[in-house]
C-alpha cells in the first residue's frame, strides 16, 4: 500500500469520525476532526497534484472556521 492510500484512508475515518461526532452534537470536536481531516485529504491533493482537491479542502477549510469563529 502506497503512502497516499494510507494517508486518504486515515483521512476519510477521520472525516467519518467527524461526522458523527456533528451527530452527537459534540462540539468542538467535530470541528477538530474535520480541520484534520481536511488538512489530510489537502496533503492527498498534494501528493496527487490534484488541484481540485485541494481547492474543494482549502475552500472547506474557511467555510469551517469562519462558521467555528462566528458561533
Amino acid at each position: 500500500m502506497q503512502t497516499v492510500d494510507i494517508v486518504k484512508w486515515i483521512a476519510t475515518i477521520v472525516q467519518l469520525v467527524g461526522y458523527g461526532l456533528t451527530g452527537l452534537n459534540a462540539a468542538p470536536w467535530n470541528v477538530y476532526a474535520f480541520i484534520i481531516g481536511i488538512a489530510l485529504w489537502f496533503a492527498v491533493g498534494v501528493m496527487w497534484k490534484d488541484r481540485a482537491i485541494m481547492v474543494v479542502h482549502v475552500g472547506a477549510f474557511i467555510s469551517l472556521t469562519a462558521g467555528y469563529l462566528n458561533s
